[in-house]
């Protein structure tokens, strides 16, 4: 454990952070695989789902939870799986 102040201090604003980025990437998890199982079942809300897990994602990303190329290229791939069952 931190024995300066400072170190201290340092230490509850990084569990802080990792409390919040941790319930940030769980929600992009839950979005992604929903978009997912609708784009296995053929469903028609695949798109309404897609857009919401983009967001998701952009949120993230702009938060620095996640890289922005990390962000892109998780954006990139739903939206080919989102294509490919709306064609």
């Amino acid at each position: 454990m931190a024995n300066h102040k400072s170190a201290l201090k340092r230490a509850g604003q990084n569990e802080v952070r990792r409390i919040r980025n941790r319930s940030v990437k769980t929600r992009v998890k839950t979005v992604v695989k929903d978009v997912r199982q609708a784009a296995a079942d053929n469903a028609p809300e695949t798109a309404d789902r897609f857009k919401e897990a983009q967001a998701a994602i952009d949120k993230a990303a702009k938060k620095g939870v996640l890289h922005k190329r990390t962000a892109a290229r998780k954006v990139a791939r739903l939206a080919k799986l989102s294509q490919s069952i709306q064609s």
